[in-house]
């Protein structure tokens, strides 16, 4: 049985016109328990059809967290405006929303497939709102103190899309401070319309976000490579990817000549390199 919950808007931070980060608190005691990149499904009535819609949205916030979720939502326009997003974008602070119990498999991988920790690195690579787990993984690996080496990788097509790049450039400050052995993190944004006017200032990389993988001319190292100062390779790094299909093909195109594995098509012996999720 689907058991639906109320909660309260308390907060919007509008991005752009068709971009937002949003906290809904639930009305009845603490957000439950749940794992750093499960969703939770909104439930709004839309008027138009005289019926609730539902749809999922990653988590951004931490487990930690128990006031309210926090959601980074793009208001789909194309080909048609979105059933629930058109509604949320109508709704003001204050108003109620209805939500379900998060749920989602999109969990960090804390074991290798022999029951050993995993202690390999995590490339984590978002494009758009594919961003949204991440910053759940990476509030909470910092919460509970994780020692393991944390790359972010975020695309998009224009500057004002860099959501979190505040929160992402001061948690790889603090790492810098701290040092790598308290917190080692890294943080890194790609831009696709750099020709663009409204991009002029942009002078970070260039390309989807799964350009980080492409050797770069002149040198056998991708740009994530040379980031992290070695040959990225199964043994040394695990890879979480979160967006459109496109995005995550796209990275897979580059990964799996190299030998990197997929966990929906994982080696006799259980091992696997990579974990997605794709919408669309």
């Amino acid at each position: 049985m689907v058991v639906e919950n109320k909660g309260t808007l308390t907060y919007i931070r509008v991005l752009k016109e068709d971009l937002e980060i949003l906290r809904i608190k639930p009305q009845d005691g603490p957000v439950p328990d749940f794992k750093a990149g499960q969703f939770v499904t909104l439930a709004v009535n839309n008027p138009a059809e005289g019926k609730v819609v539902r749809r999922a949205y990653s988590i951004a916030s931490p487990p930690e967290q128990k006031k309210h979720f926090e959601l980074l939502i793009r208001w789909v326009k194309k080909p048609l405006p979105g059933r629930l997003t058109t509604q949320i974008f109508n709704r003001k602070e204050g108003e109620e929303i209805g939500w379900l119990k998060p749920t989602g498999i999109f969990t960090i991988s804390e074991k290798m497939h022999d029951g050993s920790p995993d202690n390999r690195r995590l490339v984590l690579m978002g494009g758009g709102t594919g961003l949204a787990p991440f910053i759940s993984y990476s509030l909470h690996l910092k919460a509970i103190g994780s020692k393991r080496e944390i790359v972010v990788l975020h695309g998009a097509s224009y500057v004002d899309e860099l959501s979190y790049r505040e929160l992402l450039t001061d948690l790889e400050e603090e790492s810098l401070d701290k040092g790598k052995d308290t917190w080692n993190f890294r943080y890194r944004a790609s831009i696709s319309r750099p020709q663009e006017d409204f991009n002029r200032s942009w002078g970070g990389q260039k390309g989807r976000v799964e350009s980080f993988l492409r050797t770069e001319p002149g040198s056998n190292k991708s740009p994530l490579e040379n980031l992290v100062g070695e040959q990225i390779t199964p043994e040394n790094t695990s890879f979480y990817v979160c967006g459109w299909q496109g995005t995550v093909d796209g990275v897979l195109d580059f990964l799996k000549p190299k030998g990197f594995v997929d966990e929906r098509h994982k080696r006799q012996d259980g091992s696997y390199e990579i974990k997605f999720e794709s919408y669309g």
